[in-house]
């Protein structure tokens, strides 16, 4: 088989998400890296805002999207902002993997509702969670790739909604601090969020409507969500409550979800009663779902963790370039996890 080689670019490198899909194509065998754009620290080293990064011999580029010349742009850029980049790279044949929220939603209606603001360039885009929509990201020009929160949230709750078994779902997340990007803020502040939970946008996450119209194409159901900051700095810990069926055990759920999932390269499902951890995925492309666990009301517990950088952005995004371009699927996201 002969290798063929992707010239790749990033618009908006220098953030979190930036520095850990520049990690990733560094390992990747088939990738070479031909831009990182950054206004701010246009023609500094990369590895001055990345350290971690001190190998990769790359220096950020003030690029308008016209001046990129690459197969794929991955957009790490703000909602809003991506839908005024992305329509060029399309036009000039570049595929694209947006990270932003601006092309995620079927209904535009939801994203101008819920991002309040009117969504002025629509593009047909693929909703790119490789568990649900593997066949129509191999052919797509340009991918949304998943919220953090939704990546978790969907894929704890998918398997009992696809089989009708649910009705509802209630959503809680725990987020480590990285989740709110590298510029801090009164909330991210060490002072206010060490040694402290903080729940946020308890019923008005514009997440919510993320998982509920994806969830929605498998089963009618209705969905809650609730997001919690902690003192952590990567990881989502996602716990979801539902009421299934009479006749729903535990061993049950658990069979559901083994056969929903198998052949999946990155999701694992783990023993009944089993609790996913954060120390388990952090820095690992995968997503681990356990617990499966009911009480005296029927009230059946799910929990789900992720790296909100890798499985919840930036790994997510490689796998997804990966499968446009027919490469392994697991081609330089094969690390496991940092326990401890």
């Amino acid at each position: 088989m002969v290798k063929i080689m992707v010239k790749v670019g990033i618009i908006g490198a220098s953030g979190y998400t930036g520095g850990e899909l520049l990690k990733f194509l560094y390992k990747h065998s088939q990738v070479e890296v031909v831009a990182a754009t950054s206004r701010q620290f246009d023609g500094l080293d990369v590895h001055k805002v990345h350290p971690h990064l001190r190998d990769l011999d790359l220096k950020f580029q003030n690029l308008s999207p016209g001046e990129i010349e690459a197969d794929l742009v991955f957009t790490a850029t703000p909602h809003g902002a991506s839908m005024k980049i992305i329509p060029q790279l399309i036009e000039n044949d570049i595929k694209v993997v947006d990270l932003s929220g601006d092309y995620r939603f079927d209904d535009l209606n939801l994203y101008q509702k819920w991002y309040g603001m009117e969504h002025t360039h629509p593009l047909k885009a693929v909703y790119g969670l490789p568990e649900i929509n593997r066949e129509d990201i191999k052919g797509a020009d340009l991918v949304a790739n998943p919220g953090c929160f939704p990546t978790g949230g969907i894929l704890a709750s998918l398997p009992l909604v696809a089989e009708k078994l649910v009705e509802i779902v209630i959503i809680d997340s725990k987020t480590g601090v990285s989740g709110a990007g590298v510029k801090p803020t009164e909330a991210t502040h060490y002072p206010n969020c060490g040694d402290n939970v903080n729940p946020y946008a308890v019923t008005t996450h514009r997440h919510m409507p993320e998982i509920q119209e994806k969830l929605s194409q498998f089963g009618d159901v209705k969905v809650s969500f609730t997001p919690h900051l902690v003192p952590v700095i990567r990881g989502i810990m996602t716990t979801v409550h539902t009421f299934p069926k009479d006749d729903v055990t535990p061993a049950y759920a658990k069979e559901v979800y083994d056969d929903f999932y198998e052949g999946e390269p990155f999701v694992r499902v783990l023993d009944v009663s089993e609790i996913p951890r954060l120390s388990s995925v952090r820095g690992s492309n995968y997503c681990h779902i356990g617990c499966f666990d009911m009480d005296e009301n029927g009230r059946m517990v799910v929990v789900s963790s992720i790296d909100n950088l890798v499985k919840g952005a930036s790994g997510q995004a490689v796998h997804n370039m990966n499968i446009m371009f027919g490469f392994p699927e697991t081609e330089s996201l094969d690390e496991l996890g940092l326990h401890p």
